[in-house]
């Protein structure tokens, strides 16, 4: 009976979902610009909420927790407190810039507006390239995150392969149905409904267990734990610490379905609204989630081999119905982060892949039909990769974190210094993802730089590259260097 009240929650959560993305379909027009940023027109608080629900992920929910479970709560300063602020800061800068220019020449993606500005439809392809290669990982993630907690909520009734399944099934639907309009309003429910739930599940189980006082008293109890209480250990480093929360907030504003984003502002002040609110959602949310993991270590409570921790806490001190409701917040999270990835992810296929190299006078209802077979090829494929579950969470999501900030840096020299060559950011793009790729694959490059990740180590690596090979060579004729600089109306 339980199992059935758990599944009757999580199925009647996807469907008013569904619904919404329905009502959504009737109002979106059959244009690219429609489908992929809702005409631009998003207000402040579905801006907000979509950017906040399509960066939660398996990772928040899941991977954090556990992270918190296994090293302790420092993880909240990593992900919490700096990458709330860091994605903060490089919304305005990134952001506002990339908005600025959606605004003046129309561009829907990362790629386009590069490869306009430096007239090359090879960087144009090689960014949506990348920019595929480390989504792939990061659908997975998600795939992997809902068959696992299905599978731990159910007891094992609903097997991993079931669960991953289901997710898939259901992205495919919704994106294919809704596009950006219907994904930025179900965004907007399914983080209002994270927020509440979370805080929910955390003042539930601290009533259970006595209070905040007596689950910290019982972290400080225990000689396992009780260095969960000062700052610092083995495993938090400064050095992992600042590399972690750098190469997180800057891969953030690469993501495709985030970076895209910022093309979708319906007005300047909303996109300055929502990245000074930004913080403080980041707050709000995850410190509740990962304090649940890391109380849960003192609280003894038995994580099984492989299994999450948060569906197991909830199990043992929340009743059933609330338990099956916080982990449809947490399926909330990952369909919130996939759709948004699988919408992303075919605009970059059809405007900088399919129609610069193989097409150039594709239709527009051709490109349409183009954009949501490629949703469907990309998400079974991903759900192919998940089924061998090759690596843990954690893994899954700091590879691609990692993938995605070695763009950050080029994008960021070419929007703001004027000599900033093709050849430059081309190098400066090629070099970095070379050399992070390697660190991963190749046993002979160093993950690791006295403390430095690989993934800050090649972030500086382009810098170099692009600011040096920029400085030795002339730019070509047909870049356009003035359409960054003139005539934008930045303040």
């Amino acid at each position: 009976m339980s199992v059935t009240l758990q599944l009757g929650i999580i199925v009647g959560y996807l469907l008013l979902a569904l619904v919404v993305g329905l009502i959504a379909y009737r109002l979106t027009d059959r244009t690219a610009e429609d489908f992929y940023l809702a005409s631009r027109t998003l207000g402040t608080i579905v801006l907000l909420f979509t950017t906040f629900a399509t960066l939660l992920s398996a990772f928040t929910f899941f991977a954090g927790p556990n992270i918190a479970y296994a090293q302790g709560p420092e993880w909240i300063l990593v992900m919490g407190l700096m990458d709330g602020l860091i994605f903060a800061i490089l919304w305005y800068v990134i952001g506002y810039k990339q908005w600025l220019l959606g605004q003046e020449y129309g561009y829907v993606t990362l790629g386009e507006m590069l490869g306009d500005r430096f007239a090359s439809r090879r960087l144009r392809g090689l960014v949506a390239g990348i920019s595929l290669l480390w989504l792939f990982p990061y659908v997975m993630l998600q795939q992997v995150g809902a068959g696992t907690a299905l599978e731990a909520l159910t007891e094992g009734t609903v097997p991993y392969a079931i669960g991953a399944g289901l997710i898939t099934a259901f992205m495919i639907l919704y994106v294919v149905v809704a596009g950006m309009r219907g994904i930025a309003w179900t965004d907007t429910l399914q983080g209002a409904f994270m927020l509440v739930t979370t805080w929910v599940a955390l003042l539930w189980v601290l009533a259970a267990v006595g209070g905040p006082d007596a689950a910290t008293a019982a972290l400080a109890s225990s000689e396992e734990t009780a260095a969960f209480l000062s700052l610092g250990s083995a495993y938090y480093t400064p050095q992992w610490m600042l590399s972690t929360a750098i190469t997180i907030g800057f891969g953030v504003a690469m993501f495709p379905q985030v970076n895209q984003r910022f093309f979708a502002a319906g007005s300047r002040t909303v996109l300055k609204r929502s990245f000074a609110l930004w913080p403080i959602l980041c707050v709000l949310l995850f410190v509740p989630s990962f304090m649940l993991g890391a109380w849960a270590r003192g609280l003894d409570v038995a994580i099984p081999a492989g299994d999450n921790v948060l569906p197991v806490i909830l199990a043992e001190y929340t009743p059933v119905w609330f338990a099956a409701l916080v982990i449809a917040g947490a399926m909330a999270a990952m369909m919130s982060s996939s759709d948004s990835m699988l919408l992303s992810g075919s605009s970059y296929f059809t405007r900088d892949l399919y129609r610069p190299f193989v097409d150039q006078t594709l239709a527009a209802r051709r490109e349409d039909l183009l954009a949501r077979v490629g949703v469907v090829i990309f998400a079974t494929a991903a759900f192919g990769a998940s089924l061998l579950n090759p690596a843990t969470l954690f893994e899954l999501g700091d590879a691609a974190f990692s993938g995605f900030a070695q763009l950050a840096l080029p994008v960021l020299i070419a929007l703001y210094w004027r000599k900033t060559t093709r050849a430059g950011i081309t190098a400066g793009i090629v070099t970095s993802q070379l050399f992070y790729l390697s660190s991963l694959f190749l046993a002979a490059v160093p993950g690791s730089y006295a403390g430095w990740t690989a993934g800050i180590v090649g972030m500086g690596l382009g810098l170099v590259v692009t600011v040096v090979v920029s400085l030795v060579t002339t730019p070509a004729a047909d870049e356009r260097r003035a359409i960054y600089f003139d005539g934008l109306g930045a303040d």
